[in-house]
């Protein structure tokens, strides 16, 4: 039939070369259930997100009582201030503040000893009132560093408060008083310093 020649078949090539008497060996063709490997991955990576902690806001914890405006009096040498200036040093001192009691400065890395000393003095023991007067311009993380030097003396302070006893005969529970107030140039520790330098 014309047109045909579907019933043909093409030649074979001859092969080149020698030809080897060895056997081919058989390709064993081999299939890897990938399914139990994604199971493990989203049992590790579910795991690992409710053990991991997620990142907390870095931000510092204040409790402040509300606010009062009655007049407190208050014992001279129960109080010990801490000021903080516009150019960020720190200076401080017992009582009031007066021409021949004046504000001293304090490196920030002396200022837990100082709170410590202050705090365990025998006239004025678990008594102290601690001020911190902080200007406007003063920079917050001063503040902080501040706070975490005097909250650092506390765990001293109420160590060797509580080595003494009560009327009752327990150990002396810590009575901590702290209060924060603006520093102008109108107030009169403010104009102290600037005398000062």
């Amino acid at each position: 039939m014309a047109g045909g020649g579907g019933g043909l078949s093409k030649p074979e090539r001859a092969k080149r070369g020698k030809h080897s008497k060895r056997k081919k060996k058989k390709r064993i063709g081999f299939h890897l259930d990938m399914t139990p490997l994604v199971d493990i991955t989203f049992l590790l990576l579910t795991f690992f997100m409710f053990t991991t902690t997620m990142l907390k806001p870095q931000i510092m914890e204040m409790r402040i009582p509300p606010e009062r405006y009655e007049k407190v009096e208050v014992r001279e040498s129960e109080l010990f201030s801490i000021l903080l200036m516009p150019d960020n040093k720190i200076y401080w001192y017992a009582g009031m503040a007066k021409p021949d009691n004046l504000p001293e400065e304090i490196p920030l890395n002396k200022l837990r000893a100082l709170a410590e000393q202050q705090n365990l003095k025998p006239n004025v023991r678990n008594r102290l009132i601690t001020v911190l007067k902080i200007a406007d311009q003063a920079k917050y993380d001063k503040v902080v560093q501040i706070l975490d030097e005097l909250n650092l003396a506390e765990i001293n302070i109420t160590d060797q408060l509580s080595k003494d006893l009560d009327a009752d005969g327990q150990p002396v529970k810590r009575q901590r008083k702290f209060t924060i107030a603006p520093l102008s140039e109108n107030d009169d520790d403010f104009k102290l310093i600037q005398g000062v330098k």
